[in-house]
């Protein structure tokens, strides 16, 4: 759902709060496979590049769009599409990694799946850097929970975290950039 969020959702206020959510549901998916410690790292890691993202965001400016009410309408269809793709090919999926891994959850592989779906499906409707900040930021949550399957080390943890940060601040600053190329006093 929070992904749908980030996908449709027009304002930056409730996009943030959705990414916000949705590392706290990508935390709760790790924990299934990781240690807690390491799974506490991708929720502070999510949170903190969430909080990178909504700290560039001039607080009086809502995202300016001449969007049509079809546009929404859109891209909630779009995600659906993503959603019940995902769900049918989820359990092939499952049957294919326990063969290669051993036991593997459902929840974690139609999650990460249906994460990368999404971040796939973001990047593909938008151009701004920060909606493309937010899509990478998507698809690589869904990496991180399909990765958790296989790699359990501290130091990969730290090395996505590292991502994550790096992504929500390269996405920050290239929001900034044309706010910042004006003079002052030009609107």
């Amino acid at each position: 759902m929070t992904s749908l969020i980030v996908l449709a959702s027009r304002d930056w206020r409730w996009t943030i709060a959705a990414l916000g959510v949705q590392y706290a549901a990508v935390f709760v998916l790790a924990a299934g496979v990781w240690r807690l410690e390491l799974a506490v790292v991708k929720l502070v890691a999510g949170w903190m590049a969430a909080a990178i993202l909504g700290a560039s965001q001039d607080g009086s400016q809502l995202e300016a769009e001449q969007d049509r009410p079809s546009g929404g309408l859109f891209r909630v269809l779009t995600g659906g599409m993503v959603g019940l793709a995902v769900f049918s090919l989820a359990p092939d999926a499952v049957t294919l990694l326990e063969s290669y891994l051993g036991v593997v959850d459902l929840p974690q592989v139609a999650g990460g799946m249906l994460l990368i779906g999404m971040g796939l499906a973001m990047l593909g409707l938008n151009a701004r850097p920060l909606r493309v900040a937010l899509a990478l930021l998507v698809l690589f949550s869904g990496f991180e929970i399909l990765y958790a399957l296989v790699e359990r080390s501290t130091l990969v943890a730290g090395l996505l975290a590292s991502v994550n940060l790096s992504l929500a601040a390269i996405g920050a600053y290239l929001h900034v950039v044309p706010n910042l190329e004006k003079p002052r006093g030009v609107n």
